[in-house]
């Protein structure tokens, strides 16, 4: 709103007229060290540097420890996507779908776990490490590393931000890099030069799919994608895409790991569009 809120290495200060004065809103914060804040909804969380994630659902005026699933508490970094909250610390990276009140360790693919920053832009996740950069098309489910281009003297990333159509790395001792977020989103989807007469599922995508199947489809301008798997009741058990995509022809890799064989749905999403597909999904 109109608040204004510095985290610092003596807790959490708010302001409400644009920095001119600041007050301390401490209340119920166990560890002064705040590397970073994060505003979701009405609900605002302080990462501490030893006591994990505090919410605070009253601008600050009081703080509540939010760290069931948090099984490493020194916390560099928070990002917010959609519904979801991450916290990027020195154990990995945690997610939670419920204000903070269970933590997820979402660490597959991540070969460090020094975790210094997050960034989000559309339906991906950027973590800077000291290894370097990764990103996540899935919620942080599954992980790539994406530091191509950048120096192998600096690859100890301690700063990721999004402007406009690019990626920016701050690094330790090694300046800045820049990578256009062309080359990073979506990771994992594999688009081709073609661009399709309409938009909707390729025309080779059969009525059975197997594990580890690509799904096509294809997007005639650059638009949010979202390509969801939903069962027979309605209930949506997986989603593939949910982020911008550019025009072309696109493969996403169907992991259908979690779910039972049987028959299922897909839905893709755009523009207020909708296209849906029966499919049979064998195992």
């Amino acid at each position: 709103g109109t608040d204004l809120f510095a985290g610092t290495w003596g807790g959490v200060f708010r302001s409400s007229d644009s920095g001119t004065s600041w007050t301390q809103v401490n209340n119920g914060l166990t560890n002064y060290t705040v590397n970073s804040l994060a505003l979701s909804g009405a609900n605002l969380f302080a990462g501490t540097v030893s006591n994990g994630v505090f919410r605070s659902s009253d601008n600050g005026a009081s703080w509540t420890q939010v760290n069931n699933g948090l099984t490493n508490t020194r916390v560099q970094s928070l990002a917010v996507s959609g519904t979801d909250l991450f916290a990027g610390t020195w154990g990995g990276v945690f997610r939670s779908s419920d204000n903070g009140a269970s933590w997820t360790q979402v660490n597959n693919g991540l070969t460090i776990t020094y975790f210094n920053t997050l960034a989000v832009s559309g339906g991906c996740l950027f973590a800077g490490t000291d290894g370097g950069v990764f990103g996540s098309s899935d919620n942080g489910s599954s992980w790539t590393r994406v530091n191509n281009g950048l120096a192998s003297t600096s690859m100890n990333v301690n700063d990721l931000a999004v402007s406009g159509a690019n990626l920016f790395a701050g690094t330790w001792g090694g300046g800045v890099w820049r990578r256009p977020l062309s080359e990073l989103i979506p990771l994992g989807i594999r688009p081709s030069r073609e661009i399709p007469a309409e938009f909707g599922f390729g025309k080779n995508l059969g009525n059975l799919i197997r594990l580890g199947a690509g799904i096509e489809f294809g997007v005639k301008h650059r638009t949010l994608i979202n390509l969801s798997v939903y069962d027979t009741r309605g209930k949506k058990a997986a989603t593939l895409v949910n982020t911008m995509l550019a025009p072309g022809t696109h493969h996403a890799a169907f992991d259908g790991a979690g779910l039972s064989g049987g028959l299922y749905f897909l839905r893709l999403q755009a523009d207020g569009i909708s296209r849906t597909k029966r499919f049979v999904f064998e195992k």
